[in-house]
């Protein structure tokens, strides 16, 4: 990490995601699925920039380490649980057992993380290519239920969304499953 000032433009635009989450959750609360569609992508788009800024000009940081991923939780949480409970009117909710698989997942490895943050150095936990995988799935399948939510209904993609859970719900397990592996080979390691 760079020792930079905290106050990069990194880091700004992951506060700005962080700030954007309750309007998003506002927004699906109420219905207001474009609104909501919009706010996710914005996140999105404030997600790879944050990202790419931060390399190419050096400006990553501590608190940018801390804060993206946050970021990044913070809105997929509100994203389950409320595309999960908020179905009224919704054209393509998200499955219940979906929501609590992915949030369960999250919240184990953050407590594993929390309480082994004296055994385990950074360096020995990067996301794995299936952490990726799942993380960018579920992406896919957030975005998905917003734009349909959105359009009003699922077109051609109809047939294609409960595989999708499906598919979300095996990868959420694996990597899970891959990410205790990993941390208990590094803790006796």
């Amino acid at each position: 990490m760079n020792a930079t000032s905290p106050l990069t433009l990194p880091n700004a635009l992951t506060l700005l995601r962080i700030l954007a989450i309750p309007f998003f959750a506002i927004a699906v609360w109420y219905g207001h699925h474009w609104q909501a569609f919009i706010l996710f992508a914005a996140a999105g788009i404030t997600d790879l920039l944050d990202g790419l800024i931060a390399r190419a000009f050096n400006q990553g940081s501590d608190l940018g380490a801390v804060l993206d991923p946050a970021a990044d939780k913070l809105l997929m949480t509100t994203a389950f649980i409320l595309l999960a409970w908020r179905t009224q009117g919704m054209t393509a909710p998200i499955p219940v057992w979906v929501a609590i698989l992915a949030i369960s997942r999250d919240l184990l490895i953050s407590f594993y993380a929390f309480a082994s943050v004296d055994r385990l150095s950074d360096n020995k936990f990067h996301p794995s290519f299936l952490g990726k995988l799942s993380t960018a799935a579920q992406l896919v399948v957030v975005a998905l239920c917003l734009m349909f939510n959105a359009l009003g209904y699922r077109s051609w993609m109809d047939p294609f969304l409960p595989e999708m859970f499906w598919v979300v719900g095996a990868l959420v397990l694996a990597s899970g499953i891959h990410y205790f592996v990993r941390a208990t080979r590094a803790t006796v390691a």
